[in-house]
């Protein structure tokens, strides 16, 4: 499973992070918004958001059927928001699926725990 390495590239900025994301990707934030890859994409490389520090704090569940995996989990991120920082606990919901023989992810859905 690619979780942690997805974790290490957004903690490093690093583009290569778009290869974990399968073409039809859906992110639904914390904050109401909800991007598409061409979306993350831009987001990303433009620098508006840039991560400082992704944790996972818990592995709250982990079940895969088939070519698809469900990963429950909380983590911690710290970093800056058009130059302002954010730093927030996050429960997030990702389903994985297994495309040509390589984990992708599908969907993700965060929420800000208080």
């Amino acid at each position: 499973m690619q979780v942690s390495k997805l974790d290490s590239l957004m903690q490093n900025n690093n583009s290569k992070i778009l290869e974990l994301f399968s073409d039809d990707v859906s992110f639904g934030h914390s904050n109401g918004w909800i991007q598409n890859k061409d979306d993350f994409k831009t987001d990303f490389e433009s620098g508006k958001v840039k991560y400082q520090s992704v944790k996972q704090t818990e592995l709250k569940e982990f079940k895969i059927k088939n070519k698809f995996a469900n990963v429950r989990r909380t983590i911690a991120v710290k970093g800056l928001y058009k130059n302002e920082i954010f730093q927030m606990k996050l429960s997030v919901l990702e389903f994985w699926i297994r495309q040509k023989g390589i984990w992708k992810l599908w969907s993700r859905q965060s929420v800000s725990l208080k």
